[in-house]
């Protein structure tokens, strides 16, 4: 990006680069954002030139550049960026900047062939994040200056990584300066703008400066002409001259320049042959001026227009069919023609010019090229994903071979977290169309490949697979199974039983019908409501109560029984005992962890949410640890990771350390955020955090979260963690809406009851809709008290039966309800659950008038980050004194 030419009538625009510059490189290097956008030839990479001159005494300058036809290549622009960095550190020291996030990341830029399970693309934006961060901070003394010249043609993956990555340069000594083309980039997916996403939360995020390039005026387009013809150049010759290109500053240059080869004096009298002129420099008129230039030359660059970016003098040829002369030649003659510039790699002048001659190629011709660079690149041994951006241009010819190398290339592209490419090869190759015994697996690998980014596609190729002949036992036990995790993710839990059903039907038994039993009664048992949830836990208890878990289809069957059975409330010793023969020396067996893919990580968050809610919170939260230590070295940190800072939460909130609780329950409602929005964790993570939020005594922020979140019904159609319907009910009583709560809480119970669902500390309706009725209907909250109580002694847990107690004390005579309260806590003081224990000890502290034991109380609250909780036990401590 070297200036070629002065640059007139952006003072503004390069005031604007100059003072962020000067950010970068001042006391508290400050980093940022400036964002140049216009037309086609308004001059964005000659300001980005002159932006790189004048930061090159100063600053680490790093560029990429995008390209029309490189725009399916994965991470094009994000290696070309960092290709610098790679240059100038040795191996060692590269991977030491990587960190732990080598092995997820590093395949995505070549730096290593890819090892363990598919990374999440949200795995890999984090890994570049944190090895960029460690550059910018490795090379703060001369800031790192990253400039990428039209975004609008960048390829996708680098477009999410930059439209993340530079929401946070606030925290780096890092500027980006990007430049595009705005209705180019309006036409890309709009989540890619990088400077938009800085806009949407500008709070806290790196300073965003966005100027628009404008054409030139008449007076600088003059200037522009008597600087390259002379100061004799008329004014009506000059303004001829912007009249024909508009302003735009690459147009006349290049009309100058045609002026000079033609020799025609800069007056008024040559200003009638302009327009033809200006003709020949863009569109028709370019390409019959490069067809002046003789076949040979031609070719050559149609050669180098199928090639794109960086353009291998050699590959050229060879695409072209010539001699290594033949092509020096041609280079040379396109570079007089200011075609091309460089040597080896050579570039367009200008990506208008790639444009007019990629264009000009006839179809067929153009179909040829790509198919033998794909060709000359595999001989090269690239690789089938380095091939692929050439064989999606081949028109399709019932090649069985091209459907092989485009399905290997989706396999490479899935290997380093790039899903929608692998989508696009697999699309494609579904075209050319495979044999007919092919088209199954093709759709179900296709299936596979949008899991993650569009579960409504993965229904319906897996579906269309399931439906055709050409899968195996093996694969049409998988495809059901994958079948109905997407029909889950998509709300659809009811067609997900259903789809797991018909197949089981048709399947022998084995190890597959086990797993398609399994996954049968997970996505069942998950739905908000069922038509008879006591029929399906019966058939499930006799399927699994025998067991030993002597494989994985066994464990499986134990994990599902034994979270059944905690939400029903049977026994906790026997939850505890179907968990323990779930795992393997206590933890998830290999097949069953929690990047396991066969059979998913909903599994062992089963065992461990049975472990929460039956007062085993150590177990609980080894579990959930170990999630978050797979999710992070695996790179799935996106809903995923989400979801496993929510379970942690969840322990936080058992245990009642309630300010660690709202921290990992943020943090996974942030993850959650990156990744979309309505999302199966957003609910549990808001739930979760409303009902921390009620117990630090933080009423009008857990409002504030349900309202952000649109917490409330509709609910979905999975069960949320905790019951969702009961959490609502508990804000809403909180608030003083008490009818509405009222209202809210029955219709839990109506829900659960049917199922045969009692466990109070899951699902705490009947415990808060008695404390909704103590004044208006006493006498029926007592029946509703009471009847909790029996299920919670039923249950067997310390928490369980502590809370049921404290509420039953709500109904009973001064004397019992004393008695019950230091029941109650006898029972929560046994218990994991410090929170309750303190509310206990508060309620028998007021009903005893004790100073010390409120004293005690309070201290506890504070403990647990109670603060409304501490102030009440103040207040009644206050009380206690003044009585006296």
């Amino acid at each position: 990006m070297k200036p070629s030419r002065p640059l007139y009538e952006r003072e503004p625009e390069l005031a604007a680069a100059a003072a962020a510059v000067e950010a970068l490189c001042g006391a508290q290097a400050a980093g940022g954002l400036v964002v140049f956008s216009g037309e086609a030839g308004i001059g964005k990479t000659a300001l980005l030139s002159e932006v790189q001159s004048m930061a090159a005494d100063r600053c680490t300058v790093w560029s990429a550049r995008g390209g029309e036809t490189v725009t399916s290549v994965p991470f094009h622009v994000v290696r070309q960026l960092l290709q610098p960095a790679f240059d100038q550190f040795a191996a060692d020291e590269t991977r030491a900047l990587f960190g732990d996030w080598y092995e997820i990341t590093a395949p995505a830029l070549g730096l290593a062939e890819p090892s363990g399970p598919q990374p999440d693309p949200q795995g890999v934006r984090d890994g570049l994040d944190f090895f960029v961060s460690r550059l910018a901070s490795r090379l703060s003394h001369r800031p790192l200056l990253l400039i990428v010249d039209d975004a609008h043609w960048a390829d996708g993956e680098s477009l999410a990584w930059l439209a993340s990555f530079t929401a946070r340069l606030a925290e780096l000594p890092l500027l980006v300066v990007q430049a595009h083309r705005p209705q180019e980039m309006a036409e890309r997916d709009a989540s890619y703008a990088a400077d938009r996403d800085a806009e949407r939360n500008p709070a806290g995020h790196a300073p965003l400066v966005r100027v628009a390039l404008r054409a030139l005026t008449p007076d600088a387009t003059a200037e522009l002409v008597r600087a390259a013809l002379g100061e004799h150049a008329d004014d009506p010759f000059c303004r001829e001259v912007w009249a024909v290109t508009g302003g735009n500053p690459y147009e006349a240059v290049e009309l100058v320049a045609k002026v000079q080869d033609r020799e025609l004096p800069p007056v008024e009298e040559s200003a009638g042959t302009l327009r033809e002129l200006g003709a020949s420099a863009r569109g028709s008129g370019l390409v019959a001026r490069l067809e002046r230039l003789g076949t040979n030359a031609n070719r050559f660059a149609w050669a180098a227009a199928v090639l794109g970016t960086d353009i291998s003098q050699e590959l050229a040829a060879t695409l072209a069919g010539m001699s290594s002369a033949e092509a020096a030649d041609c280079t040379a003659r396109l570079r007089d023609a200011r075609i091309v510039s460089g040597f080896d790699p050579l570039e367009f002048v200008h990506p208008l010019i790639a444009t007019a001659v990629y264009r000009s190629i006839p179809p067929a011709t153009r179909t040829a090229m790509h198919g033998r660079a794909a060709w000359a690149i595999n001989r090269a041994g690239l690789g089938a994903a380095a091939a692929s951006r050439h064989l999606l241009e081949v028109h399709p010819d019932d090649d069985q071979e091209l459907v092989a190398q485009l399905r290997e290339a989706a396999g490479q592209h899935l290997a380093v977290g790039a899903p929608e490419a692998a989508r696009r090869c697999l699309e494609r190759a579904l075209e050319e169309p495979p044999r007919p015994h092919a088209r199954a697996a093709l759709l179900y690998e296709l299936g596979c490949a949008t899991l993650l980014s569009s579960p409504p596609t993965t229904v319906r190729h897996l579906r269309t697979a399931l439906d055709m002949p050409g899968l195996d036992d093996g694969l049409r036990v998988d495809a059901t199974f994958r079948l109905a995790a997407a029909l889950a993710h998509n709300n659809q839990l009811r067609d997900a039983a259903l789809a797991l059903a018909a197949e089981a039907a048709r399947t022998a038994p084995g190890p597959g019908l086990m797993r398609l039993q399994a996954a049968h009664f997970l996505w069942e048992g998950m739905q908000a409501t069922e038509s008879d949830g006591p029929s399906r836990s019966q058939r499930l208890a006799r399927n699994a109560d025998h067991l030993e878990g002597r494989d994985n289809a066994e464990r499986a069957l134990l994990t599902l029984r034994a979270f059944d059975a905690m939400l029903r409330g049977e026994n906790s010793q026997v939850v505890v005992d179907l968990c323990e023969r779930a795992l393997v020396d206590g933890s998830p067996a290999r097949g069953l962890g929690w990047t396991d893919s066969e059979w998913g990580f909903e599994l062992p968050t089963m065992v461990g949410i049975a472990y929460a809610f039956t007062d085993q919170l150590d177990r609980a939260e080894s579990l959930f640890g170990e999630a978050v230590r797979a999710f992070e070295i695996s790179g799935w940190s996106g809903a995923h990771l989400a979801f496993a800072h929510t379970l942690l939460g969840l322990v936080h909130r058992r245990r009642g350390r309630l300010a660690e609780a709202e921290g990992f329950l943020r943090e996974g409602l942030r993850l959650a955020d990156r990744v979309g929005s309505g999302l199966p964790v957003h609910w549990d993570a808001t739930c979760l955090l409303i009902d921390t939020l009620l117990a630090r005594g933080r009423t009008a922020e857990a409002r504030l979260v349900a309202d952000r979140y649109d917490f409330g019904a509709p609910y979905p159609s999975a069960m949320v963690l905790p019951d969702a319907p009961c959490v609502r009910g508990r804000l809403l009583l909180v608030e003083g809406r008490t009818k509405e709560a009222v209202t809210e809480l029955e219709a839990a119970g109506a829900a659960l009851e049917p199922r045969g669902r009692f466990n109070g500390v899951w699902a705490p309706w009947a415990g808060d809709l008695a404390r909704a009725l103590v004044d208006d209907d006493p006498a029926r909250g007592a029946r509703i008290a009471s009847r909790a109580r029996v299920h919670a002694e039923r249950f067997g847990t310390d928490t369980a039966i502590g809370e049921a107690l404290r509420t039953v004390a709500l109904f009973a005579p001064p004397e019992e309800s004393t008695r019950l309260l230091a029941e109650s806590v006898r029972h929560l003081e046994k218990s994991s659950s410090a929170y309750e224990h303190a509310l206990a000890r508060v309620d028998y502290g007021i009903a005893i008038r004790s100073h010390r034991e409120l004293a005690r109380a309070q201290k506890q609250a504070m403990t647990c980050g109670a603060e409304g909780l501490a102030a009440r036990a103040q207040q009644a401590r206050a009380s206690i004194r003044s009585s006296e």
